[in-house]
């Protein structure tokens, strides 16, 4: 029998999805200056619960408070629980499955935020021209830090399974802290936690074990993981198909398969052909699906359910991957934030194709564009189809940068 969208899923811990389609984690940015969640926080999750999507991933929950993407982040303190609480509420309001996705930056981190990241090794990134950001080079973790940070990892994930989070996804993926280990280029270490894929691969085996005994067996863990860095001489993906196998022995429910970092932004559809990627296309999925290509190949190995995000928009695309089991799991990012109710109208026959807004954005406007749309919503208004790009990108940057201005504010206060 043919898999459907709307087919159940069962997890190994035993969590059943009502559906096959999953909100993907992206940043909100909607924090207060103390890195605690807001009412502008839980109407947006509020929003995104009735939309029929069977899992919804928040976007990064921070567990160091000096590690953040962005100053909007939410950081994981048990001072920050009651909000944190209440966000987990609005999240569940609906009966959907809401994890939390756990992050620590490691030396992705622009410098106004911390001027001294940590990493593996002390290697800067290169960031990718135009960008506009700015990265202090960061200092290498010594045993005792690198036992901290799988602690907090713990510890992050205990706190919001106590506030009503229903699982937590670990980022893995995109150059933050555990693909910084996994990364040759990044990882220059020579001893139990570098130089071998084995060793490389320690941090996220550990990181996993911590936060298992933290959570117990029942309740899921999820992990996003980088099907390649699309990086000459960084984690390839010959060594994603051997880190899958490493995690078979785990206590895995969803593995998410993605892929880039800023260094080659392959997560925000930039074109990128390096090795691993031939440039054929065959099917529909094919032709929408940034990381489809490589699913099939990781489905066959793995032995939890797989989720896949990136490109996605037709119901045509998406059933012929879960049809073709390259997939258990169809994740949807952007156009959730262009229509809230997409997963619904996707499920029930209305919509046979999700809205595109960046079809026609630059792609130097999109994170601008998307970002003031996801601050419509925490408004509790619609998203504005009219907005152009150049219109986000202006009113995007000083908002931002009140929000940096405003941690550091914080910080200082709370430092005299």
């Amino acid at each position: 029998m043919a898999l459907s969208l709307s087919d159940p899923l069962g997890l190994p811990c035993g969590t059943r999805l009502q559906n096959r389609i999953a909100k993907a984690a992206m940043s909100e940015g909607l924090a207060d200056a103390d890195n605690h969640a807001t009412p502008r926080f839980e109407t947006l999750y509020r929003r995104w619960a009735g939309s029929g999507a069977g899992l919804l991933l928040s976007g990064n929950i921070q567990v160091d408070p000096q590690h953040l993407e962005r100053a909007g982040n939410v950081v994981a303190t048990e001072d920050g629980l009651p909000a944190l609480s209440r966000l987990a509420s609005a999240g569940t309001s609906n009966g959907a499955q809401f994890w939390a996705q756990l992050s620590h930056t490691g030396r992705q981190v622009i410098d106004a935020i911390n001027p001294s990241p940590l990493s593996p090794s002390d290697v800067a990134i290169d960031v990718v021209r135009g960008a506009g950001y700015s990265f202090a080079k960061p200092r290498t973790m010594s045993e005792t830090e690198i036992d901290t940070a799988i602690g907090q990892f713990a510890v992050s994930a205990a706190l919001v399974k106590k506030a009503g989070f229903t699982g937590v996804e670990l980022h893995g993926a995109h150059g933050y802290l555990i693909s910084q280990f996994l990364s040759p280029l990044a990882n220059r270490r020579a001893d139990r936690w570098g130089g071998s894929l084995g060793n490389r691969a320690r941090f996220l085996l550990a990181t996993i074990a911590a936060v298992r005994d933290a959570v117990g067996k029942d309740f899921p863990i999820g992990l996003k993981l980088n099907s390649s860095d699309f990086q000459r001489g960084g984690f390839s993906f010959e060594e994603c198909l051997e880190v899958v196998r490493m995690l078979n022995a785990s206590t895995l429910d969803l593995l998410e398969i993605s892929g880039g970092s800023l260094e080659q932004p392959k997560v925000v559809g930039v074109a990128v052909k390096d090795e691993g990627e031939d440039g054929r296309r065959t099917g529909t999925s094919r032709r929408e699906a940034y990381f489809i290509e490589l699913a099939g190949a990781v489905r066959a190995i793995a032995g939890m359910p797989l989720m896949v995000t990136g490109g996605f928009r037709s119901v045509t695309a998406m059933q012929e991957a879960l049809r073709n089991h390259e997939l258990d799991v169809v994740g949807i990012g952007r156009p959730i934030i262009a229509d809230p109710m997409t997963p619904a109208k996707l499920l029930s026959g209305e919509l046979q194709e999700a809205a595109a807004p960046e079809r026609n954005i630059s792609l130097f406007h999109l994170l601008a564009w998307f970002n003031l749309q996801m601050e419509r919503l925490a408004d509790g208004l619609d998203p504005d189809p009219t907005l152009t790009g150049e219109a986000a990108a202006k009113a995007f940057v000083p908002l931002e940068t009140q929000n940096i201005r405003a941690l550091l504010a914080r910080r200082a206060a709370l430092a005299t």
